[in-house]
């Protein structure tokens, strides 16, 4: 069985390409933190390939950017090439399904927007109640 499931932040904006079939495919990485820290005491990373291709691909080219935090399901592939008499290896996450989990991290700490006075509950219908009075 070859599945994985990832959840890491966008390293860049995702790069759409179309086949000469006009088949639609978007290329970026995302950097997966390891569950276990260095000898100095921090968390490595590892900074994986992605491919999508049609609705996947156009969902990823339109909503995501660079920070993104993001869930990525589908499975390995490894491909070989040639460039200069070298033959070259190369692994590759297929995505399958790929979610959006929230924004960049500087936008986590924006300021959240304040209530006006119309947006208030309007409170004068209620009246008090002594904690005594409630049967339970």
């Amino acid at each position: 069985m070859n599945r994985v499931l990832l959840i890491g932040r966008m390293c860049a904006a995702p790069e759409a390409y179309t086949t000469q079939s006009g088949i639609t495919s978007s290329r970026f990485r995302i950097a997966v933190q390891r569950p276990y820290r260095n000898p100095d005491g921090n968390y490595d990373a590892d900074f994986l390939p992605i491919i999508a291709w049609r609705q996947t691909a156009e969902f990823c080219n339109k909503y995501l950017d660079k920070g993104r935090m993001i869930a990525v399901e589908g499975s390995i592939q490894t491909r070989s090439y040639d460039k200069d008499g070298d033959k070259r290896y190369v692994t590759e996450i297929i995505a399958d399904r790929v979610e959006a989990l929230g924004g960049r991290e500087d936008k986590q700490d924006a300021p959240k927007p304040q209530r006006n006075e119309q947006q208030r509950i309007d409170t004068s219908g209620f009246t008090e109640v002594d904690d005594d009075d409630l049967p339970f």
